[in-house]
């Protein structure tokens, strides 16, 4: 891999999350409503005072001045103060990444340690007992709404067997490692359920077609054993396409995972860009759109690194 190549690839990045924040912002700004809705009808509120609130926010000025405004202030690391608390929004978005990170990282982690195993398993033992449940099990969790296997999940281990916590991410005057991780346990579960269900269908489709190739056979030629042909020789080559739908989900993951976390009430970047959507806060949800927009894009470009550590036949010139 050549520095030229990272190089430019690195330099691809700032066009294109310009383009995005015109995008967003275009949308954010020209969608019916706005952050000063919530007064318009409230009689206590003046024309006078919407007009006054109205300059204090810079919203009396056009649409492009507005954002240019904002992309050069957002370049100066100054991502703006939030409508509803006034707190900067680096701040307010800080506050709720340990717990996003927390979250998404134990649901990627129990994804994978399911997923790939799972995945390897059915494609071992193709169109066995053991395949046709993984199968039935897969497309049960892709086509199950996340919202409602959360509430009957909740229902359950909270509140008929009082097991887990219902929602929050501790209990008021605990906050203990064991009771974290009893917080933890069904929301990461709940976000690990899709994860699941489809990378163990890659792995399959991926390990299956790897298993007939002939370099596969010829290893089981040698006298080598099924656990090194399978792992060693098999497993490394079947992971090359399934990396681009872990790398992608895992930035989707950290950018918040909104159903999962309003249900669970849990405070990370999901209920936050909740919250900031019911109140039209729109500096907090340019800064949380353009994190997540950063998180793709970033993810993309180590894929491809990572492609080039795994598959010694790419090469990036």
């Amino acid at each position: 891999m050549s520095v030229r190549f990272v190089f430019l690839r690195v330099l691809g990045i700032l066009p294109l999350l310009l383009g995005v924040s015109l995008i967003l912002f275009a949308v954010l700004h020209l969608a019916p409503g706005g952050p000063l809705d919530v007064y318009a009808d409230n009689p206590s509120v003046s024309q006078e005072a919407l007009r006054e609130m109205k300059v204090a926010l810079g919203l009396d000025k056009p649409l492009p001045i507005q954002y240019l405004a904002w992309v050069g202030a957002f370049m100066r690391g100054q991502w703006g103060y939030s409508y509803r608390t006034g707190d900067p929004v680096v701040q307010d978005i800080a506050s709720r990444i340990p717990a996003t990170l927390a979250l998404g990282g134990t649901a990627f982690l129990l994804s994978l340690l399911i997923a790939i195993p799972l995945g390897i398993l059915s494609a071992v033992r193709r169109y066995s007992a053991l395949d046709h449940a993984v199968t039935f099990t897969s497309f049960l969790g892709i086509s199950m709404p996340v919202f409602w296997l959360a509430l009957m999940l909740q229902l359950l281990f909270a509140v008929y067997l009082h097991w887990l916590p219902s929602a929050g991410m501790v209990t008021i005057g605990d906050g203990s490692l064991v009771d974290r991780l009893k917080h933890l346990a069904l929301p990461a579960s709940i976000l690990a359920v899709a994860s699941v269900a489809g990378w163990s269908r890659y792995v399959r489709s991926s390990m299956t077609d790897i298993l007939s190739q002939d370099f596969v056979r010829t290893a089981r030629a040698k006298g080598l054993s099924e656990r090194i042909v399978i792992y060693r020789h098999a497993l490394r080559n079947a992971l090359i396409p399934v990396i681009t739908v872990v790398a992608l989900d895992f930035a989707t993951i950290l950018s918040g995972a909104v159903i999962t976390e309003t249900i669970f009430a849990w405070p990370g970047m999901g209920r936050l860009f909740i919250d900031s959507m019911n109140g039209r806060d729109y500096p907090v949800l340019m800064g949380l759109m353009m994190l997540g927009s950063f998180a793709l894009v970033l993810t993309n470009f180590l894929t491809d690194l990572i492609y080039a550590l795994v598959d010694p036949r790419i090469s990036y010139g």
